[in-house]
């Protein structure tokens, strides 16, 4: 659904990515994981909009979108859930929202309603403060309020930027929880993450960037058990044991049947 094709992008004269290429397919979590400051944030700018393509395609559905606003790239299927979250602190959480909802036309009210009561009932602790400002949720909260105003605008690709950046270890393993259910109702995702085992542990697939450029791919299980990806990203000198990556990716698909529960 998703192709990138040879894409070079930066900022100014300054590219970070070079030549890069990747797909997500329906029903995937693609992972981008490397180092701090590997072009995985800039892809994903250039995939939704934020950035010019400076070389290289990207289609969603076979159609090339790389010259379409960010505005006609959410018409067609696309959101984006930015690094640091990034909410409107002084708005209601009610009226985040709404504009992610209305972020390419504006909704009657009775779909906007549709689409609030989904929200309030995926993520039950904003349903419970709607009418307060957004900057009074905790990060973790704030990081839910991120996601379900990415999904008010009813995407067909999600684009994840650093979505366990700066949370507690137990609010992680819930974000990642939740990414992995996200995948059981429909969604592609793209998800950029330097928290490289659990990401792997939830991905169909994966590719590692260094210096703004795909050195390896491979499915989750296939890098997690990878030597080089074991000594750079995984915290260890050697690659993981073929059960443990047996494990991570039964863990994986345990993920998803437990949220449908």
């Amino acid at each position: 659904m998703l192709e990138v094709r040879r894409l070079t992008t930066g900022y100014g004269a300054d590219d970070v990515v070079h030549d890069a290429s990747l797909e997500v397919n329906a029903g995937e979590i693609v992972a981008l994981i490397g180092a701090n400051g590997a072009g995985k944030s800039t892809l994903l700018k250039a995939v939704s909009g934020l950035l010019k393509v400076g070389s290289g395609e990207i289609l969603f559905d076979g159609e090339r979108i790389e010259q379409l606003s960010p505005r006609e790239r959410v018409r067609r299927g696309l959101a984006h859930v930015p690094e640091g979250r990034q909410v409107f602190a002084g708005l209601s959480i009610e009226e985040n929202l709404w504009l992610g909802g209305n972020a390419h036309r504006r909704l009657d009210d009775d779909e906007a309603a549709r689409r609030m009561a989904d929200m309030c009932a995926r993520f039950p602790v904003l349903g419970e403060r709607l009418q307060l400002p957004a900057g009074n949720l905790s990060g973790g909260q704030q990081q839910m309020l991120a996601i379900a105003r990415g999904l008010m605008s009813r995407p067909r690709l999600l684009l994840l930027d650093e979505p366990s950046l700066g949370l507690s270890p137990l609010l992680v393993s819930e974000t990642f929880r939740l990414i992995a259910s996200l995948r059981e109702q429909g969604l592609m995702i793209l998800l950029s993450e330097q928290n490289a085992r659990q990401t792997l542990a939830i991905a169909d697939r994966a590719y590692v960037l260094e210096a703004g450029r795909v050195v390896l791919s491979g499915t989750g299980r296939e890098l997690l058990g990878d030597a080089q990806v074991a000594e750079r990203y995984l915290g260890v000198g050697h690659a993981v044991s073929a059960p443990d990556a047996v494990a991570a990716a039964s863990l994986a698909a345990r993920l998803g049947i437990i949220l449908q529960s």
